[in-house]
This record gives C-alpha cells, sequence and structure tokens, in this order.
C-alpha cells in the first residue's frame, strides 16, 4: 500500500503534468483531476501575464497563451512561490522559433526587471536632503551603496517605445498601435522610488561610473577615480542619483 507522500507525489505528478491518473489512484470519476489540471495551467498563466504585462498585452491573449504552454513545457515552476514564475521567459524566447519578433524578447526582459524592482528591499534613503544636512568632515568618509532595487539592463531591441504606448494604452483600456522596433544595442538604468518602478536610457560613461561606485563605496576615492577633468560631471551624477532614489549610504 502506497503511503499518503507517495499518493500526494503521484497526484501532483499527474496535475503537473497533465497526464491520467494511474489505476487506483481516484475514485470515480476523473473530472475532478482534470479540473485541478485546468487551474494549474490557469494559475500559471496568469501568473506569468502579472509579471510580464507589457509582454501579454503585446502579443494578445491567444499570442500570450501558446507562450506560456510551451514554456510551462520546457520549464516547469521550482520556486515555491509563484511571484517567481518567469524568471526564465525571456532567455526561452530567445530560442523559441514560434517567435512573432525577437523584440518580445527584451521587452520580457523590461517587464521582469520592473517586476523585481518593485520587489526588492530598501536601504536608508540618501536623497538630496540627506546629502545637504552632511558636514563638511562628513563627506571625506561617506560610503555609498546602490539600492538594492537597482539594475542594468542590457537589450538589443529599442523596445521602450513600445512599452510606453503599451502601458499608456492599459491605463486608458484602448489597444496599443506599436510600430516596428529598431535594431539597437542599448543600456537602461531600472530601480523602484518609493513604490513606484522607473527605467530610463543609461549611457556607458554613466554605466561605467555607477559600476565604480560599487567597487569605491567611500565617496572621496570614488570621486578621486573619476578625475579632475570630469569632476563636475560626477557631481551632476551624484545629485541625479540621489534625486532618483538610488542611492543608500554603506
Amino acid at each position: 500500500m502506497k503511503t499518503l507522500a507517495q499518493i500526494q507525489a503521484t497526484l501532483q505528478h499527474a496535475v503537473r503534468a497533465g497526464e491520467p491518473a494511474p489505476d487506483g489512484l481516484l475514485r470515480g470519476s476523473a473530472q475532478g483531476l482534470a479540473i485541478y489540471q485546468h487551474a494549474y495551467r490557469a494559475r500559471l498563466r496568469e501568473a506569468l501575464a502579472d509579471n510580464h504585462p507589457a509582454l501579454a498585452q503585446a502579443v494578445g491573449d491567444k499570442g500570450f497563451a501558446a507562450l506560456a504552454a510551451a514554456y510551462l513545457e520546457a520549464e516547469p515552476p521550482t520556486e515555491p512561490s509563484i511571484r517567481w514564475y518567469g524568471h526564465r521567459l525571456a532567455a526561452f524566447m530567445d530560442g523559441w522559433a514560434e517567435l512573432p519578433h525577437p523584440a518580445l524578447a527584451d521587452l520580457a526582459r523590461l517587464d521582469w526587471a520592473l517586476r523585481q524592482a518593485f520587489d526588492a528591499a530598501a536601504h536608508p534613503l540618501l536623497g538630496p536632503s540627506e546629502l545637504a544636512a552632511l558636514r563638511p568632515d562628513e563627506w571625506a568618509d561617506l560610503r555609498l551603496r546602490l539600492q538594492p532595487s537597482v539594475q542594468r539592463l542590457d537589450l538589443h531591441w529599442a523596445v521602450g517605445p513600445a512599452w510606453h504606448a503599451l502601458n499608456a494604452a492599459r491605463a486608458a483600456g484602448q489597444e496599443a498601435e506599436l510600430s516596428e522596433p529598431q535594431a539597437r544595442a542599448h543600456s537602461l538604468l531600472v530601480w523602484r522610488s518609493g513604490l513606484q518602478p522607473h527605467w530610463r536610457s543609461l549611457a556607458e560613461d554613466e554605466a561605467a561610473a555607477l559600476q565604480a561606485l560599487l567597487q569605491e563605496p567611500a565617496l572621496a576615492d570614488w570621486l578621486a577615480a573619476q578625475g579632475e577633468a570630469a569632476l563636475p560631471q560626477a557631481v551632476g551624477w551624484l545629485q541625479a542619483w540621489s534625486a532618483e532614489g538610488l542611492l543608500a549610504v554603506a
């Protein structure tokens, strides 16, 4: 006789795989199992769409259902929380033969990065008022770090205009009119300010300065590393990062 744990494992496999239950597992009709199998896939599809709202809107209900089914087949959920379902969707889409346009994978990356930013932890903010309140003797030893929500996102397609159009159409309850995305390698900065995720373009020199800040968290060392000629630009970045809510005290 099977143990309860064995019965539960067998039933779980049948639900997740969409296969008929082994003989003797169920009493009566198998309709109840079919309901669970449908609900399992429907809930995962909903979670995937919730984590990728712009992508789901761009491909439509039918297209997203096909994508979700293919992804579930290739990447069954392994995380204990449904919140993290879809973390490999963009990578899967890169190799999916039925993808309508390769730019959709980058749209998925932007969706996921924004959701990651929304859920990220928060360190005490070093905003403009906190910077202004620092005494001169505190600047030399000040050590900075980026908020956990801050991410650099490298993309191959200019999906920003499509994201804005989709977001505006969704807010208005309308269909978005999308133009053909342009191939363009570039980087975006993604972060959260308060409770709202944000993104913007990130130039290479600013990206390098942010990376240097991670390696040289002491503000005095970081400013010195920028060089005297670049000091005005470095101070401008520091002020902008502070105003955007990117910085925290290490």
